[in-house]
């Protein structure tokens, strides 16, 4: 049986005999319904239980000096895909002489034979240009996402003119990206991904958002359709043996951070009254999105000896499309929290800033916490909460290890000079918000995956494309330099496990760290997720 990703182990328990609903999406704060008899994942536990800093352990140190110049990050890449390359070749990873079977490490293997009728390895090929096409929310409540598109097409572009997408068969080749709007809506998702699938005839195929890979994912693999480094944390997208095309993006889980929550408030508990329950609200989005942060975080608090007698948790649920959150915000506002988690993304990241700010949330909440999902200071800016930017001060959230391309702490990273550059070479103002630095969190790793699988026997093909893919270990400049771009097959299905836990200050209007950089590299479990049932085996 296939190993089973963190907290999800913990879904089973919660769906056992209980109500989806009434798990994950009640608006109520009601939380006689806690499961019991679970389990999370324990390699994460015991790292984050090896120490008292804020949030787990340090990270390790890396094997080489930090690029201080753009030239010096391509000589590291260089020599880090060379290493890559040679582990494939190596072991003769990749399509199987009789066309049938492709294998990568760790016991990766997909059986061509059950691809669609029809399946070409080439697909979206020519001998001059590979397509690639996306949906992305280009309009709604979450269209700064949106962003990440142009920082994609940047790079692709950059990478296309500099001639250096060149294969092993000697064909050159430029990228040609197409973008949809999808509004982050999935009914929406659907038709346009059979659009590029169809009509297109994408070589690869990106979606964002949980609810639109979990709509797409069983036809893209069906298809056998790379959907690499699709933009959601969620865990069902750690997947390589059932949906061996499909992964998600470079931030830990959505259960892994519940995990983190749940760690730290641990380590605080001796901040709280002991004649009473801690009150832990949150704020829930109500799709595939919000409901794996509910059940994670339940299942966190029911199998923690520290925590499940001792916090109430109280929730609730907006729809993705909401227009405001005052109501649900003014419901938890009544609540006497002691912890504020925002289960949500986009606007509503912003909006709980300030609905905390004016219902009073902001002076009696010890804890209000940002999701990942709005790392970066876009939403939390004085621009966005208004007036001298104070209601932001001082909340919380677990960063990615993502650099925000609005920090001014970054002005001289060669990374961040680089991506600026070419933002304002193509009209783009960089800094106008931080989904732009985060685009290339997809667009780099993407990048490097072509390099990869073109430099192997055959060249650039679908087959070597998702090879390379599963096997990639490199360093990336997108993120807090430690932390590594890591997948290994069968066995490591989660490209980016780390990060650090920030606090906001608003006079600077940056994020600032506080405690140790986590990483938890390797650490994930797979996840098997029965969309039925709502879980993972």
């Amino acid at each position: 049986m296939q190993r089973r990703t963190t907290a999800f182990r913990t879904w089973m328990g919660i769906v056992a005999g209980l109500s989806l609903v009434a798990v994950a999406c009640g608006g109520s704060d009601d939380t006689s319904n806690e499961a019991t008899d679970l389990t999370v994942d324990k390699s994460i536990n015991a790292a984050l239980s090896a120490s008292t800093t804020v949030g787990g352990s340090a990270t390790t140190v890396a094997a080489v000096a930090e690029p201080k110049t753009m030239d010096e990050w391509e000589k590291l890449w260089t020599a880090e895909r060379a290493e890559v390359v040679k582990r494939i070749k190596d072991n003769k990873w990749g399509l199987s002489a009789d066309g049938k079977t492709i294998v990568g490490p760790e016991g990766f293997t997909i059986d061509v034979s059950k691809c669609a009728a029809g399946w070409s390895n080439t697909e979206g090929l020519t001998d001059t240009t590979f397509k690639v096409g996306g949906t992305l929310a280009l309009s709604g409540t979450l269209a700064d996402y949106g962003n990440y598109g142009k920082s994609i097409d940047a790079l692709l572009g950059y990478y296309s003119d500099k001639g250096v997408f060149k294969d092993s068969n000697g064909k050159t080749r430029k990228a040609v990206y197409i973008q949809k709007d999808d509004a982050y809506d999935p009914a929406k998702t659907i038709p346009l991904v059979d659009e590029l699938l169809d009509s297109e005839k994408v070589f690869a195929v990106w979606t964002l958002g949980t609810p639109a890979v979990m709509k797409t994912y069983d036809k893209v693999n069906q298809r056998c359709v790379p959907q690499i480094l699709s933009m959601t944390g969620h865990p069902a997208f750690g997947d390589p043996i059932n949906h061996p095309w499909t992964s998600g993006a470079p931030v830990p889980s959505y259960t892994t951070e519940t995990q983190l929550w749940g760690n730290f408030i641990e380590q605080r508990l001796g901040e709280f009254p002991t004649d009473k329950k801690v009150v832990v609200c949150a704020l829930v989005m109500n799709n595939d999105f919000g409901k794996v942060y509910d059940a994670g975080f339940r299942a966190y608090l029911a199998q923690s000896a520290k925590l499940k007698d001792r916090v109430e948790f109280v929730t609730e649920t907006i729809e993705p499309t909401a227009p405001t959150i005052t109501d649900p915000m003014t419901t938890l506002g009544s609540k006497n929290c002691a912890v504020y988690i925002a289960m949500t993304a986009g606007t509503s990241c912003t909006q709980s800033v300030v609905e905390a700010a004016q219902n009073g949330m902001k002076e009696k909440v010890k804890y209000l916490f940002q999701p990942l999902t709005c790392s970066g200071t876009s939403f939390i800016s004085k621009e966005k909460v208004g007036g001298d930017g104070s209601a932001s001060n001082k909340w919380w959230i677990f960063n990615p290890g993502i650099k925000d391309i609005k920090d001014p702490t970054l002005n001289a990273d060669p990374w961040m000079v680089f991506i600026k550059d070419l933002l304002t070479k193509k009209g783009i103002d960089p800094t106008s918000t931080s989904s732009l630095g985060a685009g290339f969190i997809y667009a780099w790793p993407f990048v490097q995956t072509v390099l990869l699988a073109q430099e192997l026997p055959g060249g650039l093909n679908r087959a070597n494309l998702i090879v390379a893919h599963r096997s990639i270990k490199m360093t990336p400049p997108t993120h807090v330099y430690g932390l590594l771009a890591n997948l290994n097959g069968n066995k490591d299905a989660f490209i980016s496990e780390g990060g650090q836990f920030a606090q906001f200050d608003s006079a600077s209007q940056t994020w600032k760290a506080q405690g140790a950089l986590i990483d938890l590299n390797g650490k994930s479990l797979n996840c098997a997720w029965v969309a039925a049932q709502s879980k993972c085996t």
